[in-house]
């Protein structure tokens, strides 16, 4: 018999809340605002509207999901600043003997476990420069080892609470209406089958369905791969007076490039048409090995000291690539306006984005996450690039210092501690997050500078937005007018025992839908209060819709754009579109089924 449902009528707060979310989904896709920004204009829409009351708009900011969500990137930073990771990522630095399959499967396996403790992006950003180097050592392009390596990460932030935010923003929705949290450990029991069957799928299927993509040294010959640094004055009798780079013949000489062109202490601002050379300027040249010679006999320099100026030497230098690390200061900048020459005493010679080489124009693109950057430099000058913060160089992981390896133990005790106290309940999360993050850094495993940097505050802004969205669905009735439709329309086409696990499977899809487009936490913000509606009207346990709403809204694999790891590894690995599709949408079936057969089973509807 099917059940008739009195659908609530559309009313203009309705309406408003609908064309609000409509709103936040063209503008989130189409990434023309930063989300952050459209996520509080939302909240200051809802308040202007009175959708709901002012004070409770506000009491968003005292959900304890954020402020959770901000410790732990707190927590996680100072792991991967005292070297927890080094000894995993040394230990898969030596599985280069083993097949490509096993090599797979342990890497998922590993970086799954890794990334259910640590935020999933430095998890990723350690392990890009181990895995590239492992490629290399195998004879495979890096591109068949960068998107298991994302998938993992993913997978593994959905075995516990605090593998990934998401997983604490909907712990913090519940805690804020009253219903019983999740346990550190319950989400387990779904995240862990399905790590395993996307490492065996991934070993299985990675082989033949990830592309082979080049990467960006191959776009050099085998002689340009190694090139020396040297320096050349200009004399007051030299024929190059007064001309320019390209009427000297400057240019496009084959051989060797001027990279530098320094005037009184000064590194000029190179026009090759226009920039005129005096009597005195010091030119910076690279060149290869073979051509060393050819350039020291060049007529109009002289590769002798002058009076007043210091020794001339000859400088190997190395080629070497890096990716713009995410949250780098120097994104959105071009080479020019970074003065990059000046600033990292090396020179850019290519760059690498979204499966595209570029070598012109490279003083003026902005620069973007996930750019790989093709560079040269002497070693003091790489040296000094590894340990900074903007760069993630491929074969020179950052390392900690050894004092900071003295300080791993108490990050980790402060880590158990914060697991033990949820897991029994001794501390709330929240508390024990916010008391470690302040305990690593009064013990200075990291500093306050650092700990207020490792905080993706756009995120947190974006949680705050979308959990007042989330109110305003469930103040205006418009979460439940979603639920009875949903529910109606199912009515019609099954009943019986099977009614729930439908219901079940379309929450699912739809949330999968929208994570591949939208950030994973606002999604889960925004599904959650939808499961709530759909649980209510149905008559049934509120507890397998929430699961599914949480897993699903991290298993974003279909898109480099779902989560934050595949937008990263999408530039480094030279990927397409289609090449996550291709190999993502047959694990996000997978998970799907993973889903709909565990989460009943330990979960029951009734």
């Amino acid at each position: 018999m099917l059940l008739v449902y009195s659908l609530p009528p559309v009313t203009w707060q309705i309406a408003a809340v609908f064309i609000l979310l409509l709103a936040a989904l063209i503008g989130f896709v189409r990434e023309k605002t930063s989300p952050d920004l459209i996520a509080l204009g939302l909240l200051v829409i809802i308040a202007a509207l009175g959708l709901v009351p002012t004070g409770d708009v506000l009491a968003v900011f005292g959900n304890p999901a954020p402020i959770t969500v901000a410790a732990m990137f707190v927590l996680s930073a100072a792991l991967v600043r005292c070297g927890a990771l080094d000894g995993l990522s040394a230990g898969l630095d030596h599985a280069a003997h083993f097949s490509y399959r096993s090599v797979i499967f342990l890497l998922v396996v590993l970086v799954a476990f890794v990334s259910a403790w640590i935020n999933n992006t430095p998890v990723v950003v350690v392990f890009v420069p181990v895995v590239i180097t492992l490629a290399r050592r195998m004879s495979l392009p890096a591109s068949k080892f960068l998107i298991p390596l994302s998938y993992a990460a993913v997978l593994g932030g959905t075995c516990t609470l605090i593998g990934t935010s998401t997983n604490l923003v909907v712990n913090g929705i519940l805690a804020q209406r009253g219903i019983p949290e999740m346990g550190m450990f319950e989400l387990t029991w779904i995240g862990v089958p399905a790590t395993l069957v996307g490492a065996v799928y991934l070993a299985l299927a990675g082989g033949r369905l990830l592309p082979a993509r080049e990467n960006l040294t191959s776009i050099l010959s085998d002689e340009e791969r190694r090139e020396y640094f040297t320096e050349a004055f200009v004399p007051p009798d030299s024929r190059l007076i007064g001309k320019s780079l390209r009427a000297a013949g400057l240019v496009r000489s084959r051989g060797f490039r001027v990279i530098e062109v320094v005037r009184d202490g000064v590194s000029l601002h190179i026009e090759p048409t226009l920039t005129p050379l005096a009597a005195g300027d010091r030119l910076i040249l690279a060149c290869r090995p073979s051509d060393i010679a050819r350039v020291r006999a060049m007529p109009g320099f002289d590769f002798t000291a002058e009076a007043g100026l210091e020794q001339i030497s000859a400088h190997e230098g190395v080629i070497f690539e890096g990716a713009i690390a995410p949250h780098a200061d120097i994104i959105g900048q071009s080479i020019s306006e970074l003065r990059f020459r000046q600033r990292f005493r090396v020179i850019v010679l290519a760059l690498h984005r979204s499966g595209e080489s570029v070598r012109d124009k490279l003083e003026t693109l902005p620069l973007r996450a996930g750019d790989i950057l093709l560079m040269m430099g002497t070693e003091p000058a790489v040296d000094a690039l590894r340990r900074g913060r903007d760069l993630m160089l491929f074969n020179s992981p950052p390392l900690p210092s050894r004092s900071l390896h003295r300080r791993l133990p108490i990050v980790l005790a402060t880590i158990v501690a914060v697991v033990l106290g949820e897991t029994f309940d001794w501390l709330p999360i929240e508390i024990g997050a916010i008391g470690g993050a302040v305990l690593v850094c009064l013990t200075g495993c990291l500093k306050p500078k650092e700990a207020y940097e490792s905080i993706e505050w756009p995120l947190l802004f974006v949680i705050f937005g979308m959990l007042a969205l989330g109110a305003a669905m469930q103040a205006t009735g418009a979460a439940a007018w979603l639920a009875h439709n949903l529910v109606a329309g199912i009515d019609h086409f099954v009943t019986g025992p099977h009614k729930a696990l439908v219901l079940l499977a379309g929450l699912y899809l739809g949330t999968v839908v929208l994570t591949e487009l939208l950030s994973n936490n606002a999604v889960a913000a925004l599904m959650v209060p939808i499961a709530l509606s759909i649980a209510t009207v149905a008559e049934l346990d509120a507890r397998p819709f929430i699961i599914a709403v949480t897993f699903a809204a991290s298993a974003a694999f279909a898109t480099p754009i779902g989560y934050q790891t595949n937008t990263y590894v999408y530039g480094i690995g030279g990927y397409r579109f289609a090449d996550f599709v291709k190999i993502g949408v047959p694990l996000n079936v997978l998970c799907f089924v993973v889903a709909m057969v565990v989460i009943p089973i330990v979960w029951p509807f009734r």
